[in-house]
């Protein structure tokens, strides 16, 4: 029940000891308004690094060829790498347990059309399984499949972006587009998260532009990724093989850099996830350390407080208050004081992210947001060690003996 009296007091002495709830309001807010900060920042360095990976799947390794720069078994420097069929066979025969998803690539550029309208545009010719590495999302139609490989169709996936340019009036679904002379039915449209080139992208059958474009079975490069089941270390040491095996495969020094080079998205991800581990302990250390001095501090001004007002609870005793009430006008000041000021500090802090947090992108910390439900556990953190922080000195208080209080400077 809502004791007016009670609160009549509370507020009573709150408005007589300004400058004494300012200090304990400022302790709350400041550790508060601190802990949103620097939670927002560490989820905004995450969100930039998840941006950079989000158009390729995480567990991806991109295999290149190119030429060699040292002599080998005899053969000299110089020689053109080139992968072809039976390599991208190879590596799926032979690390099978460890692929979960493999595509070669060939890549051309072609002059496009359908009826009136043109524009150029960058061809990639890929495996069914491409879909998967490049996250792409099929909003029309459907993807290239194992019958389009099989049979050499003229099919293809075109970017969304592409269907705006070229099928002003209509769908492109079912239509045929015009590459370099040759007609190709469009059997899907795509959208991609990689931003406006990714989506004026077209994707065909590579077997269907081997037998066009060269009439040989060569490929530019071979993507793949991981067995999601390993770690990082598992991932990285499977990578190392893998090259390992290709350079033995093509007689290639093992010191050479350039003939046959992997790149494994796990190096990069494992480095990303130690800094930002480091950095969201750091910020944890720093955060709860700046709760435990907001706790430390109300702490030490309910003790004063109780100590200044030990002539009044010998007062209160002595006209037959019960230590019940003396505790709780203590215990719901200090509540009070912490509920408002954690609040305040809430606002603040979610308040400034908000602000300047399209400025902060060029420093690499994308949408710096905190979870809202973390910041108001740690208000009720605060909120429970204020009331913690007053009951303890307020039970020791409503202990003394009324002389023995009245008697107290």
């Amino acid at each position: 029940m809502f004791d007016r009296d009670l609160w009549r007091e509370i507020f009573q002495s709150i408005n007589m000891n300004r400058t004494r709830t300012l200090l304990s309001g400022f302790t709350v807010t400041f550790a508060i308004l601190l802990f949103a900060i620097l939670f927002g920042i560490t989820n905004g360095l995450t969100n930039t690094f998840d941006e950079a990976f989000k158009d390729d799947a995480t567990n991806s390794i991109f295999i290149n060829s190119g030429r060699t720069t040292q002599a080998n078994k005899g053969l000299q420097a110089g020689r053109q790498i080139q992968f072809k069929n039976e390599d991208y066979d190879y590596i799926k025969k032979e690390f099978g347990d460890k692929v979960q998803f493999i595509t070669a690539r060939v890549y051309k550029n072609v002059n496009a059309s359908f009826q009136n309208e043109k524009n150029s545009y960058s061809v990639r010719a890929v495996h069914p399984d491409h879909q998967y590495l490049e996250n792409t999302k099929v909003t029309q139609g459907r993807y290239i499949n194992q019958l389009d490989l099989n049979e050499n169709t003229k099919v293809v996936v075109i970017g969304r972006l592409v269907e705006n340019d070229l099928f002003l009036k209509t769908t492109a679904i079912g239509k045929y587009i015009n590459l370099n002379g040759i007609q190709y039915k469009v059997v899907g449209v795509f959208e991609d998260d990689g931003g406006d080139n990714e989506e004026r992208l077209i994707y065909m059958p590579i077997s269907t532009a081997q037998q066009i474009y060269g009439n040989n079975d060569y490929i530019d490069q071979i993507n793949l990724t991981y067995n999601p089941a390993m770690g990082y270390d598992q991932a990285i040491a499977f990578s190392g093989l893998l090259t390992k095996k290709l350079k033995d495969r093509f007689s290639v020094a093992e010191s050479d850099q350039r003939a046959v080079r992997v790149r494994n998205l796990a190096n990069e991800a494992k480095g990303i996830n130690q800094m930002t581990t480091g950095l969201g302990m750091i910020v944890l250390v720093i955060g709860f350390g700046t709760l435990i001095a907001g706790v430390v501090g109300i702490s030490n001004i309910m003790i004063f407080i109780v100590k200044e007002r030990t002539k009044e609870i010998g007062i209160r005793k002595a006209l037959g208050a019960s230590p019940k009430s003396i505790v709780s006008i203590i215990l719901m000041e200090s509540i009070f004081i912490t509920v408002i000021a954690g609040f305040l500090g809430l606002v603040i802090g979610m308040g400034v992210l908000e602000l300047v947090g399209p400025s902060l992108e060029k420093f690499f910390i994308k949408d710096p947001k905190v979870s809202l439900s973390l910041v108001v556990s740690a208000t009720v953190t605060l909120i429970a060690a204020g009331g913690i922080a007053g009951y303890l000195p307020a039970k020791k208080a409503s202990k003394i003996k009324p002389i023995v209080a009245l008697r107290d400077d």
